[in-house]
């Protein structure tokens, strides 16, 4: 068996890639974990437009069938949206959903091995994982940072997912070797608010800027991945201070009915939901429709550099 064996990338995908257009790919778990029916599958397809009104090509990126699909039809997207008891795929579960027929949605590290396996390296999500609250005790930090560390993709994001313990995220990212580079602004954003009273590491201003940092990082052997903060239009944020009393709250949520692993993000973050009534949700789709258009201007500085 050979990964080329596992994954399907649909047509346009492979004709991209042959051809030497931008692709973009794109995670699965905001599908099926991060957002309620039908604003999943409304903004996975907007998303999708968004990459190719700036004229790259979207790819999607779910197991189904027992196999790695890279790229979805809009009816791969409308199963996906609706199917229940989907697996939530990072590196450990990639190969068990794989060999076992069962439907995964791909968390930042498994789109990003799967994106890298099939020559895609500019990835538009919106946040990574990271350094859990109270990590110390638990050990709670997310794959996502390993994968950052290993495989070499552009992951543009709106930072790190504002529940987590930022400063430590920030502290592992820099001990695995990813430089973390804000996009247009000096301070790291949070996710759903435009600050977090971090200093970026790295500033750029421009896609054509960071397109010659990942060029100039892919000469040397055994890179990772570069980590871009896009902050979330100011328009549709929700201030840091009023954000951080809704976290408190639904961290303490998790807390008190004992929620671990996998399952506090999204726990957390229905939580969230509630007490913005509906806001979060909203900011969640801004960001990450961001998100995909600088991406997607990234993928193109890179196809031009090619």
């Amino acid at each position: 068996m050979t990964l080329n064996a596992l994954i399907s990338p649909t047509d346009e995908v492979q004709t991209a890639l042959t051809s030497g257009k931008p692709v973009v790919a794109l995670e699965s778990t905001i599908i099926t974990h991060g957002m309620p029916f039908p604003k999943n599958i409304e903004t996975a397809r907007q998303v999708e437009a968004d990459i190719r009104a700036e004229g790259a090509v979207p790819a999607t990126i779910a197991v189904l069938d027992g196999r790695i699909r890279v790229g979805l039809t809009d009816e791969d997207l409308d199963r996906l949206a609706q199917a229940e008891d989907v697996m939530k795929c990072s590196r450990a579960d990639l190969a068990f959903a794989v060999a076992t027929g069962r439907p995964g949605a791909t968390t930042v590290a498994a789109t990003m091995m799967a994106a890298h396996a099939a020559g895609i390296s500019v990835f538009a999500t919106g946040g990574i994982g990271g350094v859990h609250q109270g990590a110390e005790e638990t050990f709670d930090i997310s794959a996502d940072l390993d994968e950052l560390g290993r495989t070499p993709v552009c992951v543009v994001s709106a930072g790190a997912k504002a529940l987590l313990d930022i400063p430590k995220t920030l502290e592992v990212l820099e001990t695995k070797g990813v430089p973390v580079i804000s996009y247009g602004v000096d301070e790291l954003p949070a996710f759903w608010s435009r600050e977090s009273g971090i200093a970026a590491p790295y500033r750029l201003n421009t896609p054509a800027e960071i397109a010659s940092v990942i060029m100039t990082r892919s000469v040397f052997a055994d890179h990772g991945g570069v980590l871009i903060a896009n902050p979330v239009p100011e328009e549709n944020q929700i201030a840091r201070d009023e954000m951080t009393g809704y976290i408190d709250a639904a961290n303490a949520k998790a807390a008190m009915e004992n929620v671990r692993g996998k399952e506090v993000t999204p726990f957390v973050l229905s939580k969230i939901l509630e007490l913005t009534d509906g806001r979060s949700l909203d900011t969640n789709i801004a960001l990450v429709r961001n998100n995909a258009r600088l991406a997607a201007r990234i993928a193109g500085e890179l196809a031009l550099g090619a």
